[in-house]
């Protein structure tokens, strides 16, 4: 309240009412003290009008002090009665220049306190209207005006000290109240912040104990437990690649910066966890510790998928040169001893060209395993997955035109079965061209005597489509691996077949990105059906 007002503070309010109910008992008091001649004053002091002064003063006094003024109206009307006791006061008992003067500052200062410069002026006024009223009823004492004078001009001089002193005081107050406020609202703010943060945050004392922390902290940790005042290594026990235990709290004393871990897992719910752990100490300008640290900092990260895809990646690359090595040595070998007997006129020309055919076979098993690493690369990645409006019955004859001579030429029967109406889907032409085209491939390859029968048939607003064959089949043992990357079975007749063991898991890509699930069931050496169902236009609308 820097410029004073109605809206006082409760301390402020309980000090003035304090006051205004000690000064009445005071200078009742000071009044029997005059009246028993104990002490002397320059007026005649009636017993009776003193008691007529004093007692409703008094009465006032207590009044103001058990009931608040809850208003403008009571506060200004409750000034006013002390301002008039007041003045009666030095009119008819005490004198202007009694030592008792300087308690108009009290009033100087509630005036102020409840009306502002308004109220203080009035008071003041007040006052100099009750020191030339009393020089006027005191003419005939002598220097009874400079003694007036006196104390009128240290009674101002002091209370509008106290004043400015307590308006100072207020400003200070106000700017502390607003520093108060606007630090609890920067707080709030990175509150907010923290707590929408998706990493774990913990905020640890110099001894590592868990003052403050976020809510993604209670998610990774699984719990619902308050974590203030635990110590960190209690509620998340890390452990090193070697299994060690890793002490946190160690480490943060130890910090002087930045530190970063990400070689560290935690058992988590029953789950091993992989977590980024980074920590920092605190450092404040006015820390009362030693090393100038307040506490530390630590920020935990579930990597564990990203860990999972690391490694699952570092095994493709590995599993991915491998597949390549033997294909790319054979080819190699092949060409240099072909290139060796070309220099020779006894080598017979059909071993030139069984040696060339199989190099040639080589490239070919090369080329397929790079288109399906391709396929598999636009899958994961996303490329060309743009949904279109496909007509399945010019697709399905597209597929048909595009594979029946390799049917044929190896004297297999290719057969179509459609619904009359097939109408349209909404999907990725390039994802279920791919995924169809890769069962009519695999059934192609793997039936060496039979048919081949590509289905399409309209069901409740979906298609369902199969591709069915009379190949070699699928044993119960490799069902529950066919669709693992580099997986081919053990069976010797897929052996001869030369596939690169990644068309199945290719495949399952391409149906999540399509939405669909693939439906296979085989059994060795009667053939296999692979088939899934996918939703017309209409019932995507």
């Amino acid at each position: 309240m820097s410029q004073g007002g109605v809206n006082v503070n409760q301390r402020t309010a309980q000090i003035i009412r304090f006051a205004g109910f000690l000064i009445p008992i005071v200078l009742a008091f000071y009044c029997v003290l005059l009246q028993t001649g104990i002490l002397e004053s320059a007026s005649h002091v009636d017993g009776i009008l003193g008691y007529i002064i004093n007692i409703p003063w008094l009465l006032l006094g207590v009044y103001q002090f058990l009931v608040p003024a809850m208003s403008r109206r009571s506060a200004a009307l409750q000034l006013i009665a002390y301002h008039v006791f007041a003045t009666l006061y030095v009119f008819f008992i005490a004198g202007f220049n009694s030592p008792f003067i300087y308690t108009w500052m009290i009033l100087f200062l509630a005036s102020y306190a409840y009306f502002s410069y308004d109220g203080l002026r009035l008071s003041i006024l007040a006052f100099f209207g009750v020191a030339i009223g009393d020089v006027l009823l005191h003419l005939d004492t002598p220097g009874y005006f400079v003694g007036n004078l006196l104390a009128m001009l240290g009674t101002l001089i002091v209370g509008i000290i106290a004043v400015t002193i307590g308006q100072a005081q207020e400003v200070d107050r106000d700017e502390l109240s607003r520093s108060k406020a606007e630090e609890i609202l920067q707080r709030d703010r990175i509150l907010t912040i923290v707590n929408n943060l998706a990493d774990a945050i913990l905020s640890t004392d110099k001894n590592g104990t868990i003052q403050v922390y976020n809510a993604a902290s209670l998610g990774l940790l699984d719990t619902n437990t308050g974590l203030n005042g635990r110590a960190v290594d209690d509620v998340v026990k890390l452990v090193d690649t070697d299994g060690k235990p890793f002490k946190l709290v160690q480490h943060l004393k130890t910090a002087r910066s930045v530190e970063n871990r990400d070689d560290l897992s935690a058992n988590i719910s029953g789950e091993r966890l992989h977590l980024s752990v980074i920590y920092s100490p605190i450092r404040s300008t006015d820390s009362h510790d030693e090393s100038g640290n307040d506490g530390y900092i630590v920020i935990l990260r579930d990597i564990t998928k990203q860990k999972s895809l690391e490694e699952e990646r570092d095994e493709f690359i590995s599993v991915v040169s491998h597949e390549l090595r033997t294909p790319i040595t054979i080819a190699e070998g092949t060409l240099s001893n072909v290139q060796v007997m070309m220099g020779r006129n006894d080598i017979p020309q059909t071993t030139l060209s069984d040696n060339v055919t199989l190099a040639h076979d080589q490239v070919l098993f090369l080329a397929k395993m790079v288109n399906d690493l391709s396929t598999l690369s636009r899958a994961e990645r996303g490329v060309a997955d743009t949904p279109e409006v496909i007509d399945v019955k010019a697709m399905v004859h597209d597929l048909y035109n595009e594979y029946a001579p390799q049917a044929e030429a190896k004297g297999l029967h290719f057969n179509l079965d459609l619904s009359p109406q097939l109408g349209t889907v909404v999907a990725s032409r390039l994802y279920l061209k791919e995924l169809l085209q890769n069962f009519v491939t695999n059934a192609i390859k793997y039936t060496k005597t039979g048919e081949i029968i590509v289905s399409a048939q309209q069901i409740d607003g979906t298609i369902e489509f199969k591709v069915k064959d009379t190949g070699i089949g699928i044993s119960k043992s490799d069902q529950a691996h066919i669709y693992e990357k580099f997986y081919r079975s053990e069976d010797y007749r897929t052996r001869e077949t030369g596939g690169t063991g990644l068309g199945l898991y290719v495949a399952t890509k391409l149906a999540k990105k399509l939405g669909v699930h693939i439906d296979m069931t085989s059994r060795l050496n009667h053939g296999s059906t692979f088939g899934f169902t996918i939703q017309t236009r209409d019932k995507t609308r």
